[in-house]
């Protein structure tokens, strides 16, 4: 009788390889010195003077360096993948004077990067390289040498690159935070290159475009009773209305709140004038400013609702938190 074979803990073996990987980021981390601050350098200083960073890379490097352009395209660093093998057949075009190559290589010795190698550097560009041995004629021929040298791949047999992959991508991503940080790229840098994503629709998004208008925006004179505040209230759907001197200019803003802390002292108090029990100097916002703005003044200042006023401080209309869900912005 053949004995059951007993199969393989394939959870344990997943562990196994998260294991390696993290510990070849950890090498990588732990390497960083001098040289990754001057490529951080050498690539500000290259967008700064309009040129471009050319990614370059084979196998698996070649799709590491893919991704690695992709998120520095993102986040306002213009990048392109150069194809190592047709390089010589007229993709060269693309490289110019004053451009950054990353050269992915993890042997260092990658045959298709070597023959491009001599032609790239009849321009005037410098070349980053990302590589394992730093002592190879890839890195020879580089300005600057990142080392993403693993002690082993997480494949079994030592080979397929995983561990060494998942390192170049790690220091493609840190490059790319740090030149986002040198450059000073900002959110709203970042939704002008993402306008049909989520964030970028989030970010762009003005408060006129969510704010409440007209008659959902109840306003009314500061010496009008507090019966007349609740009756607009009730006809606007609104949790609060704003409060104006004689020119129409907000002067306090008074809530359902403030009507329930109102009746509780004074049970009779529907013809008390508003302008003694209204909250005076209220958070405002401008209708210009961008709608993160005012879903930040909710998250910190703990309110329901926020008036939106022009330059003359006249209220011209309300942000109620309850209509952000809808604007996918909460």
């Amino acid at each position: 009788m053949v004995a059951a074979e007993i199969p393989m803990d394939y959870v344990k073996h997943a562990r196994t390889v998260f294991d390696i990987e993290i510990d070849a980021l950890r090498q990588t981390r732990a390497r960083l010195d001098g040289g990754f601050s001057m490529a951080v350098e050498l690539i500000s200083a290259a967008l700064q003077n309009k040129g471009k960073i050319i990614v370059v890379g084979v196998g698996k490097s070649g799709n590491i360096a893919h991704k690695i352009a992709a998120t520095l395209s993102s986040t306002g660093t213009t990048s392109v993948v150069l194809d190592a093998v047709n390089a010589l057949h007229g993709d060269l075009g693309v490289v110019s004077d004053g451009d950054v190559v990353l050269a992915l290589s993890y042997s260092g010795e990658t045959e298709e990067l070597l023959r491009i190698l001599p032609a790239i550097k009849r321009f005037d560009v410098k070349v980053i390289a990302l590589t394992g041995f730093p002592k190879s004629q890839i890195a020879r021929h580089s300005d600057v040498v990142l080392n993403v040298h693993v002690k082993k791949e997480a494949c079994p047999f030592n080979l397929a690159p995983t561990a060494s992959t998942t390192a170049t991508l790690a220091l493609g991503d840190a490059l790319a935070m740090c030149v986002l940080d040198a450059r000073g790229f900002k959110k709203t840098d970042y939704a002008k290159l993402h306008p049909a994503g989520a964030i970028g629709s989030m970010l762009l998004v003005k408060v006129k475009d969510i704010m409440r208008t007209g008659a959902r925006c109840p306003v009314i004179p500061k010496s009008a009773p507090v019966k007349d505040a609740i009756l607009a209230m009730t006809k606007a759907r609104a949790g609060m209305i704003s409060v104006v001197d004689k020119k129409g200019r907000l002067a306090g803003v008074f809530t359902d709140g403030d009507f329930r802390r109102h009746i509780a002292r004074n049970a009779g108090g529907l013809q008390t004038e508003l302008a003694s029990v209204m909250t005076p100097k209220p958070i405002t916002i401008r209708q210009e400013a961008l709608a993160v703005e005012a879903l930040r003044i909710f998250q910190q200042r703990q309110i329901d609702d926020l008036i939106v006023v022009d330059e003359g401080k006249h209220p011209v209309g309300i942000v109620d938190s309850q209509d952000l869900p809808k604007f996918k912005m909460m």
